[in-house]
């Protein structure tokens, strides 16, 4: 059946290919994230700017 078929071992080229791969997939959740977390705050800012919330708590006496 195959007895004449030798086990080469990893393909380099693969390998980089997937850890490039690997690398820009994470990279791009990483930034993505990032996107996210810069959208919230500037949001956050403008609408401190324009009076709708205010950072400074209300005492009740």
């Amino acid at each position: 059946m195959g007895a004449n078929v030798a086990y080469r071992g990893p393909s380099v080229i693969k390998e980089i290919f997937y850890g490039i791969s690997i690398g820009l997939a994470a990279g791009f959740l990483w930034k993505v994230q990032h996107w996210n977390l810069q959208k919230k705050t500037k949001e956050f800012y403008e609408m401190l700017d324009r009076g709708e919330i205010s950072v400074v708590v209300e005492e009740d006496e």
